[in-house]
């Protein structure tokens, strides 16, 4: 009876709060602000996204299409979708649809289509573009970014806008980054009739393993997977220290599998947990940024990292199963490094966990939708044998169907597979958009030489010292990353200061870094720009739900966030971290390691066996610095330290009692 009235209790708060969350969406995601179609538009809408989804389960299991003309189709439809859906301005009626978005909808459709049809024609020109193309494509280009505009927001166009202006005025800039420039109609001709721009790699991964794993969340979701995640976090970590916190992390890293938005994972989440950490003691915003950490680390967390990680694997050339396997213990030290901050945290406000009648008991949650979990393991298993990720993640989305038939609970009928199809293809669309307008990036970059000239300037002022290199090229992935969705963040970064990584050679002239852990690295601080001030988007949106001051929110995230600020450093250094070519002595970095990340957390919560003055929170610091990087000599003078704090930490005890 009584596991009965706490999930009873838990479904009716729940409810009660899922009825915010669409409005918190709104306001903190772009892409949440979508109109809602009833009647015959609605329909047309529905019956657009359905034969999208159609498409894409098509061309993942047959294949046998043109690249390029898969790729125009999908942007056709995506674009086509996002003028239909969003409204030129958020003032705009939501409940129906605008003529002009029709027009511009079917003009970019129509401009897409234009390469489908002409195809041939366009290829036998060999790069020669009419006055035809030109229109088109001109167009299709400026399309392109408004359909950004609206799902992403002004940033990632006034970014884009900037780098086709470099590309028209390369004569005109002075200096090392100077070019011999590009006319109008060869840079139309590159942005959208090749494979080097908006239709290039991005596009590419968004109509492949990108699109399927997100009809793969968004089933995952219809099952209810985000409240099994959350149930069962709390049933483990909800009676501990702090334990709504620590329920925050467990559930925003599983959340992570859903969706590769930071902000979503934090209003998704936090609408849950943040309430229920205020109301345990802690302030408003160490509760947002507790959510807002946890919820942008679920990005770094395997089997599935959101978007980015697909195109992280095709740029580096990388099997899949080897990313996710080289992400592993990093996101693992990043989510621990948090949970240590936050139970740490709770010891020194002396805070209890939540009752135990508000918990659900393990092996109810488990016997009620435990079944929800298969698809995870079917999707690691798949990976694991060799299969690609598009079959994987098809297998997934077949064993989540079936999974969910198996309790009456969790059971899709007929109209809720449509619906998952539907939903699947509009969740695409953040994505089409953010990768569409990241195309016109690369194409600039890969038709000015734009990423080696950046590069060269940065390892120029570092002077081609590694640790120098690393840091400017920190500080330049944190800024492209301001205010930019994470899968066109990544393309930037990746094009822009990954090279930086890669030019620092040994004396054979190769390079000292490998490649993926320079793309890992790039990958990090472009992921953790959602947290660091000024914008942190990710802590802004928990600061709206926590009602609390948004740059102390963020500032508070920066600080539980610190392993992402130095576990990219440890993996470049020791990629045994990562897994490539590990060594012998791959147990011993990993265990210093997680010594050296759950004290650097400690020094900076100030809280051990009891409260830590500033010398000993310095020299817990030290120490787990020391024992962060690689070498025995480092790693002894910081378990020495350790001992020394820990000797003042038990007297201080002792002479308190």
């Amino acid at each position: 009876m009584r596991e009965e009235a706490v999930m009873n209790m838990s479904a009716a708060m729940k409810n009660k709060i899922s009825s915010n969350v669409d409005e918190l969406m709104a306001k903190y995601d772009k892409g949440s602000r979508y109109r809602v179609l009833s009647g015959a538009q609605g329909k047309i809408v529905s019956a657009l996204l359905f034969c999208f989804t159609v498409f894409q389960l098509y061309y993942g299991i047959r294949g046998g299409i043109d690249a390029q003309i898969a790729r125009s189709i999908h942007l056709a439809f995506g674009l086509t979708a996002v003028f239909f859906l969003y409204p030129t301005s958020s003032k705009m009626d939501k409940y129906s649809l605008h003529p002009l978005d029709c027009i511009l909808g079917i003009l970019a459709g129509a401009c897409c289509l234009y390469v489908v049809v002409f195809f041939e024609d366009i290829v036998m020109r060999q790069g020669l573009i009419n006055g035809m193309d030109m229109i088109v494509g001109g167009i299709a280009v400026l399309l392109v970014l408004e359909a950004a505009r609206r799902m992403i927001g002004l940033p990632m166009v006034v970014i884009s806008l900037g780098f086709i202006l470099y590309a028209l005025l390369g004569r005109s800039i002075p200096g090392a980054l100077g070019h011999r420039g590009v006319s109008l109609e060869g840079l139309v001709q590159h942005l959208f009739y090749t494979t080097e721009g908006i239709m290039g790699l991005p596009i590419q991964v968004s109509s492949t393993f990108i699109f399927i794993f997100l009809l793969f969340g968004a089933y995952l979701e219809k099952t209810g997977m985000g409240e099994f995640f959350i149930d069962l976090a709390n049933s483990v970590a909800g009676s501990s220290p702090g334990g709504p916190a620590k329920v925050a992390v467990i559930s925003s890293a599983c959340m992570g599998t859903l969706s590769g938005s930071s902000v979503a994972n934090v209003v998704g989440t936090g609408s849950f947990t943040i309430p229920m950490m205020k109301r345990l003691g802690y302030k408003g915003e160490f509760a947002g940024a507790v959510e807002a950490t946890a919820s942008t680390g679920g990005q770094l967390m395997p089997p599935i990292m959101g978007a980015a990680a697909f195109l992280l694997a095709e740029i580096t050339g990388t099997p899949y199963s080897k990313v996710i396997l080289a992400a592993a213990i990093p996101a693992v030290l990043y989510y621990l490094g948090v949970f240590i901050g936050v139970h740490f945290e709770a010891k020194k406000l002396g805070l209890k966990g939540l009752p135990k009648e508000e918990i659900p008991k393990f092996s109810t949650v488990m016997k009620t939708r435990g079944q929800l979990i298969i698809p995870i393991f079917v999707v690691i298993g798949l990976l694991s044998s060799g299969w690609s990720p598009i079959y994987a993640a098809l297998g997934a989305v077949a064993s989540t169907i079936v999974c969910a038939a198996i309790k009456k609970e969790t059971r899709l009928s007929f109209m809720d597979i449509i619906q998952g199809m539907v939903a699947g293809a509009k969740s695409a669309l953040t994505v089409i958009a953010a990768c569409a307008c990241a195309g016109i990036i690369t194409g600039v970059v890969t038709k000015t030489g734009l990423g080696l000239k950046v590069g060269s300037i940065l390892v120029g002022i570092a002077n081609g010292n590694l640790i120098l290199t690393l840091f400017f090229t920190m500080i330049t992935s944190l800024i492209l990353g301001i205010g930019v969705p994470t899968t066109a963040n990544y393309v930037i970064t990746s094009t822009i200061a990954a090279p930086a990584i890669l030019l620092i050679t040994d004396a054979a002239g190769v390079p000292v870094v490998p490649v993926l852990a320079a793309h890992l690295f790039v990958f990090y601080f472009g992921i953790i720009a959602d947290v660091t001030p000024p914008v942190c988007l990710a802590a802004v949106a928990a600061a709206g739900v926590a009602k609390s001051e948004p740059m102390e929110t963020g500032m508070q995230a920066t600080r539980l966030a610190i392993g992402a600020f130095l576990i990219p450093y440890m993996f470049v250094i020791s990629p045994d971290l990562i897994m490539i070519n590990p060594g012998p002595t791959v147990i011993s970095s990993i265990i210093t390691a997680i010594i050296g990340i759950c004290c650097v957390s400690i020094g900076l919560t100030g809280f051990f066996k009891a409260k830590m003055n500033v010398i000993e929170r310095i020299l817990f610091i030290i120490a787990g610095l020391l024992t962060l990087k690689p070498g025995y000599k480092t790693d002894l003078l910081g378990l020495v330290l350790i001992a020394v704090v820990y000797y003042l930490q038990t007297k201080k005890l002792k002479n308190n009692k």
